[in-house]
C-alpha cells in the first residue's frame, strides 16, 4: 500500500464550492432618498423588482417644487450608464448588462435638471448565474458506425455555446468515436472499439458546468439484475437475477449486465475478461435508474479490496453506479470503491459516483481509496485505461488518495471527473513505490489528466498528517510523460505538485498547461522534492496556467514554489496573482543553480499595496525589477494587473486591454497544446496569450 509520508515541517510550512445563484437576478434594495433641505426634492421608485438578465425595468422619478421637472438619469454616476453596469434611457428605463462583472452593486440615480444638487437613488445588486448544462438524453445505444444526435441546452447563461468531448477529448477520436460541433456523435466502426463512451458537453461560459451522456456501442446480449430478482431466474428483463456477482459469474465477452435501480449490499469481483474480437463485458445501471452498490457491514477480504475489484482483466466497463459506504477500522484492512490491479487492457470506468469510503483507524498507516489502479505485473501493464465522468467525494483516506494510478500503468486518461470533500490527495500518478515487481516498469507514464474539477481537499487534522496543509489537488509523484491540462483546482492544500518522494528518482517530462488553480491553503504549484533526502523534478513544463490567491493560510509557500532537486524545468506564459502576502515565487533551496527557466509570465499582487516578493536560492527580492536584475530570470515577463473579468465569481477570463493578451511565448503545439481552458483554439490573434484562456 502506498502511503504519503508525513512531511517534515519544511513541506508543511512551505507547502465550498463557489456557490452561485440560480440565475442573474437584480434585487432592488432599499430606496434611498437623500435628505433634502431646499425647495426642490427628488424621489425614485422602481415599478417592479427582480428583472432577469438583459431584461428592463422602469424607474419613475418625481420632482417636487421645481419649475423644471426634468430628470437626468445616471448609472454609477455615468449619465445613461455603460455596457458593464447597464444602461438607462431618458425616460428611466433601465436595462441590465448582458455580461456582468458580478456580484456587483450599481446605483441608479435621478438628478434634478433644475437643481443638480438634488437627487435620489436606488441600489441595484447584480449576482452571478449558476450556469447549467442539460442534454437531450443521458444514455443511448447505437450500432457501430451509426450516428446519434445529442442536443445541449445551457441555462442562465449569455453564451449558450458548448464544447463537445468524447472520453475527455474535444471532438473525439477514431477509437472512441467522433462528435461534431452540432452534437452529432458517430460511433467507431472498426474493432477493437469501446463498449461505452462518455460524451460531455461543456459550457463555454463556465467550464465547470457540464453534462454527460453514456453511449453504448453495439447491441449484444444483455442480462438484468434487480432487487426483486432471483439468481435462479433466467436473467432476462422479465426474469432478472438478484445479485451483480451472479451476473458477473455468468457474463462473457460481448455481454452487457444492466442493473436496475436499488441498493445491492455486496462486494463484486469480476471473474473474466471481454476480448477485442467478441467485445467488452459491460456492467451498467439500467438507463434512467441508479444501481447502488453499498458496502455497509461487508467484510474486506484479503486486506485490500474494492466494492468492485478488477484483477488481471481486460475489456470491461463499469458505468453509472453509485458506490458507497465501505469502511475499515484497522490498518490491516483497506477499503476501496473501485480497485483495478494486476495487468489488463481497455478498462473503462465511466460516470460512477463513489463516496463514503472510510478508514476510521487513527494511525499514520491507515488507508482507504475511492478508486485505485495498482499495476502490479511486469512487463505486462495496465493500459488503455479510461476513467471519465466520475464523482468521488466524502472520503476519509488516511495516508492514501482519492484516485490513484500507481505502478506499471501506461496510456491512460483521467478526464472530466469531479473530486471533492476528501481528506487527502485528489488525483495521484505514482512511480517507484515497488508496486511493480520490476523497477524498470514501476512508473505511471504516458497519461492524461484533463478537465477535472477538484476542490475541498485538505489533510489538516487527518491523523496521518496532523495540523498540516499537505494534500494535493493533483500530484504526479514519480510519473513521467503525463499531460495535466484544463483542470480547475481550488480550495485544496496544494494545487499541483510535480515531484518524487524517492531518492534518486524524478517526476519527468510532464506538461501542466491551461489549468486554473486558486485559493489553495498552501502553495499553488510546487516542483522538486519536499526534502533534500527525496527525489525531484526534471524537464517539466508549466505553461499557460492561471494562479490566483493561493497560500490563503500564509504558510510561506506562495504561488509557485521550487524545492529540492529541480532541474531543466520551464515556467512560462502563466498569470500569477498573489494574495496580500505578495509571495509570487518561493525558491528557497540552492540544490540546483537554475532549477527552472522563468519567462513571459504576468505577475501581480491582487490584494494590498505590496510590490511582490520573489525568493530565489534563499534570497528575498522585493519588487519585480529587483528580482529581474538580481537573477536574470523573467526577462520578458510583466508586473501588471491582468484585468480578470471577475475574481469574485472566479471568472479568470481577462478583459479587453489586459496585458496578458498576445504577450506569451509560443513554443509550439507539443508544449502548449491546441486548445485553451474553454476548448477554444490555443492561439488566436497575433500571438499566444498568457494564462489559461485565449482571448478571441
Amino acid at each position: 500500500m502506498r502511503t504519503h509520508p508525513i512531511a517534515p515541517p519544511s513541506k508543511a510550512e512551505l507547502a465550498a464550492k463557489a456557490h452561485r445563484s440560480a440565475k442573474f437576478t437584480i434585487l432592488w434594495l432599499t430606496l434611498l432618498t437623500l435628505p433634502i433641505t431646499a425647495q426642490v426634492t427628488v424621489a425614485v421608485v422602481p415599478t417592479s423588482a427582480t428583472p432577469a438578465i438583459q431584461q428592463t425595468r422602469q424607474f419613475n422619478a418625481t420632482v417636487r417644487n421645481a419649475t423644471d421637472n426634468k430628470i437626468l438619469w445616471q448609472v454609477n454616476n455615468v449619465t445613461g450608464g455603460s455596457v458593464l453596469t447597464g444602461t438607462i434611457t431618458a425616460a428611466g428605463l433601465y436595462t441590465a448588462p448582458a455580461a456582468v462583472p458580478a456580484p456587483a452593486n450599481v446605483t441608479v440615480r435621478a438628478v434634478s435638471v433644475a437643481d443638480s444638487t438634488k437627487s435620489a437613488s436606488s441600489l441595484v445588486t447584480i449576482t452571478p448565474p449558476q450556469v447549467t448544462v442539460k442534454l437531450s438524453r443521458t444514455s443511448a445505444r447505437v450500432p457501430p458506425s451509426a450516428s446519434f444526435q445529442l442536443t445541449a441546452s445551457v441555462t442562465h447563461a449569455t453564451n449558450t455555446a458548448v464544447t463537445w468531448q468524447v472520453n475527455g477529448v474535444t471532438g473525439g477520436t477514431a477509437e472512441a468515436g467522433l462528435i461534431s460541433t452540432a452534437g452529432v456523435y458517430t460511433a467507431p466502426g472498426v474493432k477493437p472499439k469501446p463498449a461505452m463512451v462518455i460524451v460531455t458537453a461543456i459550457s463555454r461560459q463556465n467550464s465547470a458546468a457540464t453534462a454527460n451522456a453514456v453511449i453504448t456501442i453495439g447491441s449484444g446480449p444483455a442480462f438484468y439484475v434487480s432487487t426483486t430478482g432471483n439468481d435462479t431466474h433466467l436473467g432476462t428483463i422479465n426474469s432478472p437475477w438478484r445479485t451483480i456477482q451472479h451476473a458477473a459469474d455468468t457474463a462473457v465477452a460481448g455481454d452487457t449486465v444492466c442493473v436496475m435501480g436499488g441498493v445491492y449490499n455486496e462486494v463484486v469481483t469480476l471473474p473474466r475478461s471481454g476480448s477485442a474480437t467478441a467485445g467488452y463485458i459491460t456492467f451498467q445501471s439500467y438507463p434512467g435508474q441508479t444501481a447502488i452498490v453499498d458496502g455497509t457491514g461487508r467484510a474486506i477480504p484479503g486486506g485490500q479490496y474494492g466494492l468492485f475489484t478488477v484483477q488481471d482483466r481486460s475489456f470491461v466497463v463499469i458505468s453509472g453506479f453509485e458506490i458507497r459506504n465501505y469502511t475499515a477500522d484497522t490498518t490491516a484492512n483497506v477499503p476501496l470503491g473501485i480497485y483495478i490491479t494486476g495487468a489488463g487492457s481497455s478498462i473503462q470506468i465511466l460516470g460512477n459516483r463513489i463516496h463514503d469510503i472510510i478508514t476510521t483507524a487513527k494511525s499514520a498507516n491507515a488507508n482507504a481509496l475511492g478508486m485505485a489502479v495498482y499495476a502490479s505485473r511486469a512487463p505486462a501493464s495496465i493500459n488503455k485505461l479510461t476513467i471519465s465522468g466520475n464523482e468521488i467525494s466524502n472520503l476519509t483516506t488516511g495516508s492514501s488518495e482519492s484516485l490513484s494510478v500507481n505502478g506499471n500503468v501506461e496510456n491512460w486518461s483521467v478526464t472530466n471527473n469531479i473530486i471533492h470533500d476528501n481528506n487527502n490527495i485528489g488525483i495521484d500518478a505514482i512511480g517507484f513505490e515497488r508496486t511493480s515487481p520490476d523497477p524498470a516498469f514501476d512508473q505511471a507514464r504516458n497519461g492524461l489528466i484533463s478537465g477535472n474539477v477538484i476542490y475541498n481537499i485538505t489533510s489538516y487534522f487527518n491523523p496521518a498528517y496532523g495540523a498540516q496543509f499537505a494534500a494535493d489537488g493533483i500530484y504526479v509523484d514519480g510519473g513521467t510523460g503525463i499531460t495535466i491540462e484544463h483542470n480547475a483546482v481550488h480550495n485544496v492544500d496544494i494545487g499541483l505538485e510535480l515531484a518524487c518522494e524517492h531518492s534518486g528518482h524524478v517526476t519527468g517530462n510532464c506538461i501542466a498547461r491551461s489549468n486554473l488553480i486558486y485559493h489553495a491553503n498552501s502553495v499553488g504549484v510546487t516542483i522538486g522534492g519536499y526534502a533534500n533526502g527525496v527525489g525531484g523534478t526534471d524537464n517539466c513544463a508549466i505553461v499557460n496556467n492561471t494562479l490566483f490567491c493561493n497560500d490563503t493560510r500564509n504558510t510561506g509557500s506562495g504561488e509557485f514554489q521550487i524545492q529540492f532537486h529541480a532541474t531543466n524545468n520551464v515556467f512560462e506564459n502563466n498569470i500569477v496573482s498573489a494574495t496580500s502576502q505578495g509571495l509570487l515565487l518561493n525558491n528557497y533551496t540552492s540544490s540546483a543553480v537554475q532549477p527552472a527557466v522563468l519567462n513571459n509570465n504576468l505577475y501581480f499582487v491582487s490584494v494590498g499595496t505590496g510590490k511582490g516578493i520573489w525568493k530565489s536560492n534563499g534570497s528575498n527580492h522585493v519588487g519585480f525589477a529587483s528580482f529581474q536584475t538580481a537573477t536574470g530570470l523573467d526577462a520578458h515577463s510583466l508586473y501588471a494587473n491582468p484585468l480578470f473579468l471577475n475574481t469574485t465569481t472566479f471568472d479568470f477570463h481577462v478583459n479587453t486591454g489586459s496585458p496578458a493578451i498576445n504577450r506569451g511565448l509560443n513554443p509550439g503545439v507539443p508544449v502548449v497544446g491546441t486548445l485553451d481552458f474553454d476548448g477554444k483554439p490555443r492561439v488566436q490573434g497575433t500571438q499566444i496569450d498568457m494564462g489559461a484562456y485565449e482571448q478571441p
